[in-house]
């Protein structure tokens, strides 16, 4: 599902350059979930963008779902990422003045799809993440839990092959972050591929697989005790 060779990124610093990614290989097999950890500078936000196709690799070589992506303007990687790709970010990035039926009607407005096939199935993911009984309240009106779970259905609502999150449990206490990443295991569950960015080991552990990264490279790429028990059982 995302293969990617020898992948290198360097961001211009004055007149020196900063070498962010430094040779990164890694395979995430479809229906895995990967949690991606590092301390902050480690590379982690940068290889977030490159899969997520935010930003592009400067060396090597990255697959998503078999298709080599390279030289993508705006516009093709706007279609690739509304294809196959969920986002959820820390901050929620909701729109403050729509109701949460509207946040998560949107990516299927950029799809083309008519306004009453957006309400329906912006409203049947609402009640899959709990949330149906709010669909007609704004961001303001909802705790930070609310509006992850708003931003998760708005992630999954066009059917992605790979959500892709990024802390998203950093802004929230423990016992909601629990329900969200009990959320991202259901979808998991479903066949969906799911890519984590956190600094968090409690959240990491929940994962199928954690990759370890410092300074631009991989340092360890493990099967958690999940992800045995899950292999063990196949």
């Amino acid at each position: 599902m995302i293969e990617i060779k020898n992948l290198h990124k360097s961001y211009p610093m004055g007149k020196e350059s900063l070498h962010v990614l430094k040779g990164l290989n890694l395979h995430i097999k479809e229906g895995e979930f990967v949690s991606i950890m590092g301390s902050s500078g480690s590379g982690k936000s940068t290889l977030l963008n490159i899969v997520g196709l935010l930003d592009v690799h400067d060396e090597g070589e990255y697959f998503l779902n078999n298709q080599k992506i390279e030289k993508l303007n705006e516009k093709k990687a706007a279609v690739l990422r509304n294809k196959f790709l969920g986002f959820v970010f820390q901050s929620f990035n909701l729109i403050n003045y729509k109701t949460a039926i509207e946040n998560v009607a949107l990516p299927l407005y950029y799809k083309g799809v008519n306004r009453k096939e957006r309400q329906k199935l912006a409203l049947e993911y609402l009640d899959k993440v709990g949330l149906k009984p709010w669909a007609n309240h704004l961001p303001g009106e909802m705790s930070g839990g609310q509006k992850q779970r708003v931003a998760i259905a708005r992630a999954l609502v066009t059917s992605p092959k790979v959500v892709l999150a990024d802390e998203p449990t950093g802004a929230l206490d423990s016992a909601t972050s629990q329900s969200v990443m009990d959320l991202l295991k259901e979808i998991n569950r479903e066949g969906m591929t799911v890519f984590v960015i956190t600094h968090e080991e409690e959240v990491a552990e929940q994962t199928d697989r954690i990759v370890r990264l410092k300074d631009g490279l991989i340092i360890s790429d493990e099967l958690t005790e999940v992800g045995k028990k899950a292999q063990t059982h196949v």
